[in-house]
């Protein structure tokens, strides 16, 4: 016992003997011998290092970050009927971010990826390097509502800078939070094929509603800042927030040149979400239509839709989650639709199989998965088995994949 704890003791006699009142003695609270536990640490925002919403300068500097671990095996068969297996792990994410808020009406996001695996890709440059990468997102935002009124809306901002492009429900939810260890491929496919583009958006909040209209440059070999001299793309959503079950999500991105940037690799595209969620279960039903637009190799032009559908129920409230994920995908074209490079069309050992380089025009991809939850979605341990079969030119490839996959992030 230290003095800390004596010195409640040491005061009650001294107390006495003045004949004071127990009412009079000042309150001495002694601090728990455990205070509290790691996952509540973790959870509460261990890396604000500093806030002050009076000070005119600088109202706040925090700190998060992430890191994210998998390894998947792939197993199926190729468009000639050989059979491939390959065993991959991949260091998925390492990320350290930054926000500012400073100048009363400004804020400053920066965050930085810290590792770049490739060694599953197909390509020679396929190692694990550790140390800065590139820029993951650099935003400046400015508080239009706060600094001159918000007139009707309950909030108006305008953001610019190095930005994720939020097209489809599970483009919008963040890496930290997504419930399958890997997004759906015509999720992937409606996010770009530069994932952070350079843009400015203005966002706009009214009650239930809020909504995002943009515009994003074409550019796409910007590791920070990208310029203005490859075209440009438009964006909108609109979220409604229903009641505490419903909600829906409205996303819309258009190509403004006749042919293809680097940046978006798609013409145009829409995608309609719908997301239920009640007590111990939810589900999300997305509804996506698109057009590849004007393409090299006319294969790959032409539309292309599908429809994803993602139910979960808490089988542990809060612990343990299920998970399941159904995806179809249709395109005009031959070659309209790819699949992803994680895993079965990523780096094999000899023979390589033959897999049209992923290229196909019909996909149905099934994922059942198990997330348990150590704390939140700070600390997760999540499991899952992938499916998928593609009508590709020459024939039909079909893949099994089994995942695992560690994510921490504060």
């Amino acid at each position: 016992m230290n003095l800390r704890h004596l010195l409640p003791l040491l005061l009650i006699p001294i107390a006495a003997t003045a004949g004071e009142e127990k009412d009079a003695l000042p309150e001495i609270k002694q601090e728990p011998s455990n205070p509290g536990n790691w996952c509540e640490w973790l959870s509460n925002d261990p890396g604000l290092i500093y806030q002050d919403k009076k000070n005119p300068w600088i109202d706040k500097f925090e700190i998060s970050g992430r890191l994210h671990y998998q390894m998947g095996r792939v197993s199926g068969t190729d468009v000639r009927g050989n059979s491939f297996k390959e065993t991959f792990d991949e260091y998925r994410r390492a990320r350290i971010e930054t926000k500012v808020g400073f100048l009363n009406y400004f804020d400053l996001e920066v965050g930085v990826n810290l590792v770049d695996d490739r060694r599953f890709r197909t390509d020679p440059d396929n190692d694990l390097d550790w140390g800065y990468d590139t820029f993951d997102s650099a935003i400046l935002s400015f508080n239009i509502g706060k600094a001159f009124g918000r007139g009707p809306f309950d909030d108006i901002r305008l953001h610019y800078g190095r930005m994720k492009l939020n097209v489809t429900e599970e483009v919008h939810t963040s890496s930290n939070k997504i419930i399958t260890v890997e997004r759906s491929m015509l999720a992937d496919k409606l996010g770009g094929a530069q994932s952070r583009p350079t843009g400015a958006t203005l966002e706009l909040a009214k009650g239930d509603w809020t909504g995002f209209i943009g515009v994003f440059s074409g550019e796409d070999d910007s590791e920070f800042i990208g310029g203005w001299n490859d075209g440009e793309f438009y964006y909108a959503s609109l979220e409604w927030e229903m009641n505490n079950d419903w909600r829906f999500v409205l996303d819309h991105v258009q190509n403004n040149q006749a042919g293809l940037d680097d940046a978006l690799g798609y013409a145009q595209a829409t995608s309609l979400a719908a997301i239920y969620e009640k007590k111990r279960w939810g589900v999300m039903l997305n509804l996506i239509h698109g057009d590849n637009g004007t393409n090299l190799n006319p294969l790959r032009q032409g539309d292309f839709h599908g429809a994803i559908v993602m139910p979960w129920y808490w089988i542990v409230k809060d612990r343990l989650q299920l998970v399941a994920r159904y995806q179809y995908a249709r395109s005009d074209e031959p070659e309209g639709l790819r699949l992803d490079t994680r895993y079965v069309r990523s780096l094999h050992s000899a023979p390589n199989p033959d897999l049209d380089s992923g290229f196909g025009d019909e996909n149905h991809s099934f994922y059942l998965g198990l997330n348990w939850h150590l704390c939140g979605d700070n600390l997760k341990v999540m499991g899952g088995i992938a499916y998928d079969t593609m009508s590709a030119r020459t024939d039909t490839i079909d893949a099994t994949t089994y995942l695992l996959a560690i994510r921490t992030s504060f």
